[in-house]
């Protein structure tokens, strides 16, 4: 099991400890380092940045946003990237959920995702063969554009600059057992979210039968600690806003997953805490169970116990969100 440092995305500002951290885990021999994007800083920005100071790490994108950026485009900075990097990228898209794609990009959530889902992964992959231009007879991503209000001049195009690697992998992030099952068939890798190691069969029947060299990358919090429940109030801070903030009441793919976990009444009090603005009293009310099953946390021997239940499964790259570089050197020392 391969591991990489998930940065994610900024906050109120730039994270000044982000290029260190990328350095250390490089050093450490982390294969991959990652960031994201919401309604802020973007993912391949920040990326390049990184790239332009380190020399071997890989660079994923864990989540690119769909609704950003047209499937084109997104294959444009992923080849320029990947040019300017060595053959470095690898490419994480995610879909996001309504609140964010028509509150935020103004774009209609697709009445289809996985049709949508699939249509974009076909024009990135037509863009990266660069076999000839690229055209799709699709519902959500025609090219050339055919709608009411085209001008019917458009012309099926092919990039002008070569793709480093015409077979830069694509990962997507997907939660429920439909999107799994297809993102197994058409990605190259997988980027789960709440990934509880001891019952993988949550993510649908799919998972049990994995491609050779299907890549399987889960997020988790790790942080070397003495006191278990404080060390679990992070990961409870995070599931409280994902769960109760990250979309609407009544459609919260998030909310939607932790029940499927199990845990369908403390998800919806949740966010009905959360919506109610009452987020402190949210946080509280994720489950110590449920933050721990998918992170890593304690002390050194608790993480090292712990940790094996991840090598076991289908985990092929843990993508450790950490701040601390000795939690990421004790992770590195485990793993080796």
């Amino acid at each position: 099991m391969r591991l990489g440092l998930a940065l994610g995305y900024w906050g109120r500002g730039p994270s000044s400890d982000h290029v260190p951290l990328a350095r250390e885990a490089e050093r450490l021999g982390y294969d991959s380092v990652w960031t994201a994007e919401s309604w802020g800083s973007d993912a391949f920005t920040p990326l390049t940045w990184i790239a332009a100071q380190t020399s071997t790490i890989k660079l994923g994108t864990a989540v690119a946003q769909m609704a950003a950026r047209s499937p084109a485009t997104t294959a444009m900075h992923a080849l320029t990237l990947d040019h300017l990097s060595g053959g470095r990228v690898l490419l994480g898209l995610g879909l996001s959920g309504p609140q964010v794609v028509e509150g935020w990009y103004g774009r209609p959530f697709p009445k289809s995702p996985l049709t949508a889902t699939r249509e974009y992964v076909d024009v990135v992959r037509q863009v990266l063969r660069r076999e000839g231009p690229v055209t799709v007879d699709g519902r959500f991503h025609p090219l050339p554009y055919r709608g009411p209000d085209a001008t019917g001049l458009g012309k099926p195009l092919k990039p002008i600059t070569h793709p480093l690697r015409a077979g830069l992998p694509v990962l997507l992030g997907a939660e429920g057992p439909r999107n799994v099952a297809q993102t197994i068939r058409i990605a190259d890798g997988w980027l789960p979210l709440y990934w509880a190691p001891s019952r993988p069969e949550v993510y649908g029947p799919a998972v049990a039968d994995l491609p050779e060299g299907f890549l399987v990358a889960p997020m988790a919090q790790v942080r070397v600690c003495d006191d278990v429940a404080a060390g679990l109030l992070p990961v409870k801070a995070m599931l409280g806003f994902y769960i109760g903030g990250m979309g609407h009441a009544a459609r919260n793919f998030h909310a939607d997953l932790m029940a499927r976990m199990g845990y369908e009444e403390e998800a919806r009090r949740i966010q009905e805490l959360f919506l109610a603005g009452r987020r402190e009293e949210a946080v509280l009310a994720v489950p110590d169970a449920f933050a721990d099953e998918i992170s890593l946390i304690g002390p050194r021997e608790r993480i090292a116990e712990r940790l094996e239940l991840w090598r076991k499964g289908p985990v092929t790259d843990l993508l450790a969100v950490s701040p601390d570089p000795h939690t990421l050197r004790v992770l590195a020392e485990l793993n080796s």
